[in-house]
């Protein structure tokens, strides 16, 4: 069965964006980001895989799943399919029709869609974000990789924007950089 990977950057405080959905305090250059684009070439939008040398790569996973808020980032940019390498899927109440026909609009309950999706053939599902989407899908959520950036907002949109259950999990892995960057790869244990 695929698994379900919440692979997310955050602050040290576990907050994915400022309050208004910017993300301008992550870190943009370093040695972290060469590990980054090796080890997880499907994470890597369309619009910066030529830039940063990315091929395409189904290596990972074959999926990604996101919230409304995490796919309007790309909007104001002209990007209405961030990664046309992957099956994509925004979920959404308010969207009234997909901006791509490579993007699937999901506007049914999360948690019985990602359900499905495990049980269908393929590669692991990547959830990209946003916080309400996460804790839609919680309780399917087999592995946390965090991107951990060196800075404290205070406030924000937070990893799980909703109640969660409490839930132990495994440490995998830690990689840390000079720069203050921590990679935290975590699995669920249910």
């Amino acid at each position: 069965m695929r698994e379900l990977k919440y692979f997310v950057a955050c602050t040290v405080d576990r907050f994915i964006a400022r309050e208004d959905g910017s993300f301008d305090f992550f870190l943009a250059e370093g040695a972290h980001l060469t590990d980054l684009v090796k080890t997880y070439p499907e994470t890597v939008p369309a619009h910066l895989r030529d830039a940063l040398g990315v091929r395409p790569a189904r290596n990972w996973v074959d999926a990604v799943l996101m919230g409304r808020k995490t796919y309007d980032v790309g909007l104001p940019f002209g990007v209405t399919s961030p990664y046309p390498h992957l099956e994509q899927y925004v979920f959404s109440r308010s969207m009234a029709v997909s901006r791509s026909p490579d993007v699937t609009l999901v506007r049914s309950d999360p948690l019985e869609y990602v359900r499905r999706l495990k049980r269908e053939p393929g590669k692991d599902i990547w959830l990209c974000g946003g916080g309400v989407l996460a804790a839609a899908v919680f309780s399917e959520i087999d592995e946390l990789i965090l991107k951990v950036n060196p800075v404290i907002l205070g406030a924000g949109i937070p990893l799980f924007d909703g109640p969660v259950p409490e839930l132990d999990l495994s440490l995998e892995e830690v990689k840390s950089y000079p720069n203050g960057f921590m990679l935290t790869r975590y699995r669920a244990r249910r």
